[in-house]
């Protein structure tokens, strides 16, 4: 399902705007990863990067071409456990979060 440039800044602007809905967004990516959800998450995830940090300062971060996160985090990208992490890691550090896995 593809969204609309409208729903797309409105996210933009509520993340902006609001530290709480931005770290939810980035905690439930990483949920729906743990819960096998990979391809609804790399769209959140993607759709995080685009709403807050870009691509292009992620690229810079973990020393990799910017196209090369938003392949991996396409439809079809299948990113290296190694890259996904390092992603993850530096939007963590970024939002001064500390997301663990807990036994529920």
């Amino acid at each position: 399902m593809a969204l609309t440039r409208k729903f797309k800044e409105t996210i933009k602007a509520r993340a902006e705007s609001d530290v709480e809905f931005r770290r939810s967004l980035l905690i439930e990516a990483v949920n729906l990863f743990l819960e096998g959800e990979i391809d609804v998450a790399k769209s959140m995830l993607r759709d995080y990067i685009n709403a807050t940090v870009s691509f292009e300062t992620v690229g810079k971060a973990v020393d990799k071409n910017p196209k090369s996160i938003q392949r991996m985090l396409g439809p079809s990208g299948n990113p290296s456990t190694r890259s996904l992490f390092e992603v993850i890691a530096f939007l963590q550090k970024k939002e001064k979060l500390h997301l663990k896995v807990d036994v529920a």
